[in-house]
């Protein structure tokens, strides 16, 4: 699934329906993930996120928080409960990305998108939208504000008393304007929503903003009419510095180390380096092995599938981001680390001859998950339908960090190197299999994965850090460390000239690289089992034990290259 990127129009989204009344979004809604976007009629067409989970339509509504316009920020932020954001699509996608649950109180996942059918709806329909009966409030005397702020006195308020037996009483349609807010609900304004947004304006409103109420349960219960609950209520988070009375302020939260403040531009100038820097993470004490281990032990393997089928291949990928960027030293780096190697990130080192050491790390990297994504194939012992499962999760799990998406490229390279792997593309019943049971799978990685690498490794492909945030660095590594190119002498000339253009084109992008791979991780918070389980040291130490993992790199890529043929041989005989 491609998730949309910041900035776009959500209307254009597949996943949005437009005007779309509750029982026809909860008939769309088949499977535990699927979700939804309409506009709510309800809620005034505020956007609604529907979702299905553990067999129950769960309806989210999400808060706008309008803000005074200025230059360079967005008019309006979005909430659910913690993180807002400058745009619906930029929600959805952290969202579906991070699976992260929409609330705390119902832990509901929204993975899969229900995509629209035909066009958007310009308006509801009165006999096919039972979204909610129509409430009555008794008829009063009421305002309108004007545009300016001190109009909001006049805003309208719910009655005080409850209707008498003759009160008239009309469908409640009132018109409630708030400040220069140009939108004209066909609601009541919940008055919560109303403070948040007066507080969002950066104190220039009327000070005389309408109380909040007290806060009711995290989930609507019936009431007395016996009517089902129609939306799980949000408890959001204040931010820092919003909403704080004068003089008072919140404990600082930790900033995770993806999240720290950017170097400066006296960082990235170019100093005179120290010594070869690395980035591999100091061995400490393992929450999934022992101190000492032996290779491949079943009781780990066992407990890394486990772990691994937890996660959708959209939350595995930027694990596998956050772990690729530290290796390359993209994000994380220290203040100690730029001294020594003179240069403010890993991108620029690796094209400077004292960044020998890092291109050895990261072809081993390259290479090293990608033995461990064959394992995962070559290791399913039991019936065709385990393997043909396992190519699946391994090509929704490429598909998830292509460009366009999660956008780590060293990532995608492993994981496509684990397919192409010579032992596991001889597997013709498995792939066969994939291609009769997994078909939208076997065409992904037919049609798309498959050219979008082979470019990639010819030094083409995409690189535009708006779509990328971790570029593919392996074929200028093998080429800087002397790793000859295959083909005709003028073939392999015209990709040698590409190869070191786009080692150039990265070096010189290293800052807008870390600011896309930020983006993308801002929010996230990371499984630690799941991050220590993608390190280069940890999946050293699973192959081939404490013992062995340190012998010479080319040692240990020989040994287990047999490995994988034997357990190939074993799995499908040659004829």
């Amino acid at each position: 699934m491609q998730v949309p990127q910041d900035g776009e129009d959500f209307v254009g989204q597949p996943w949005y329906h437009g005007p779309l009344s509750r029982q026809k979004a909860e008939d769309l809604l088949q499977q535990d993930g699927d979700f939804l976007v309409r506009a709510s009629k309800s809620r005034g067409g505020h956007p609604v996120i529907s979702c299905r989970w553990r067999g129950s339509a769960l309806h989210f509504e999400v808060l706008r928080v309008t803000l005074r316009p200025r230059p360079g920020r967005p008019t309006a932020l979005f909430q659910l409960e913690d993180e807002r954001f400058p745009s619906l699509p930029a929600l959805v996608r952290s969202y579906v990305i991070g699976q992260r649950p929409l609330s705390q109180a119902t832990g509901a996942v929204a993975s899969r998108p229900v995509p629209r059918q035909g066009p958007i709806r310009r308006s509801f329909s009165e006999d096919t939208l039972p979204d909610v009966p129509a409430h009555t409030v008794p008829l009063r005397d009421r305002k309108r504000s004007d545009s300016q702020p001190a109009g909001l006195e006049h805003m309208w308020r719910p009655p005080e008393d409850p209707p008498g037996p003759g009160a008239s009483t009309v469908s409640a349609s009132g018109l409630p304007r708030t400040g220069s807010d140009p939108v004209i609900l066909k609601t009541p304004v919940p008055l919560g929503f109303v403070a948040d947004s007066l507080r969002a304006s950066d104190g220039q409103l009327h000070a005389k903003a309408p109380t909040k109420p007290p806060r009711t349960p995290s989930l609507l219960l019936p009431d007395a009419s016996g009517r089902p609950p129609t939306y799980c209520e949000l408890v959001p988070r204040v931010l820092r510095g919003q909403g704080l009375p004068h003089g008072h302020s919140c404990p600082e939260a930790e900033v995770p180390w993806w999240e720290a403040e950017e170097e400066t531009e006296e960082d990235r100038c170019f100093a005179r380096p120290q010594a070869e820097v690395s980035f591999c993470l100091p061995d400490t004490l393992s929450c999934l092995l022992g101190s000492q281990n032996r290779p491949l032990e079943p009781e780990v393997l066992h407990t890394l599938r486990g772990l691994f089928l937890e996660h959708h291949p959209g939350s595995t990928a930027l694990h596998l981001l956050l772990v690729d960027c530290q290796a390359t030293g993209v994000l994380g780096v220290t203040k100690a680390q730029r001294g020594a190697m003179g240069v403010a990130s890993g991108l620029e080192l690796l094209t400077l001859p004292h960044g020998h050491r890092l291109r050895l790390e990261l072809l081993e990297r390259l290479e090293t998950l990608a033995l461990a994504g064959a394992l995962a194939v070559l290791g399913c012992a039991g019936p065709l339908e385990e393997r043909a499962a396992a190519l699946r999760g391994l090509v929704e799990l490429a598909v998830a960090l292509r460009p366009g998406a999660v956008g780590d490229l060293p990532g995608l390279a492993a994981v496509m190197g684990a397919l192409l792997m010579p032992q596991v593309s001889r597997l013709e019943r498995t792939w066969r299999h994939l291609r009769r049971s997994h078909t939208e799978a076997a065409l992904a990685f037919e049609q798309e994965l498959k050219p979008l690498m082979r470019s990639l490794n010819e030094g083409a492909g995409p690189s535009d850090p708006g779509e990328v945030a971790l570029p593919h660095v392996a074929p200028a590594a093998r080429l800087l460390e002397g790793e000859e190119l295959p083909g005709p002498l003028d073939e392999s000339c015209e990709r040698l000239l590409r190869t070191l253009h786009r080692a150039r084109q990265t070096a010189r992008d290293a800052p807008r690289f870390r600011e896309a791979a930020a983006r993308r991780l801002r929010g996230f918070r990371p499984s630690r089992e799941l991050t220590e389980a993608l390190t280069t040291g940890f999946l050293r130490r699973l192959l081939w034990g404490s013992r062995g993992a340190g012998a010479p790199w080319a040692t240990r890529l020989e040994k287990f290259q047999r490995v994988l043929s034997v357990l190939s041989q074993r799995l499908e005989p040659d004829p």
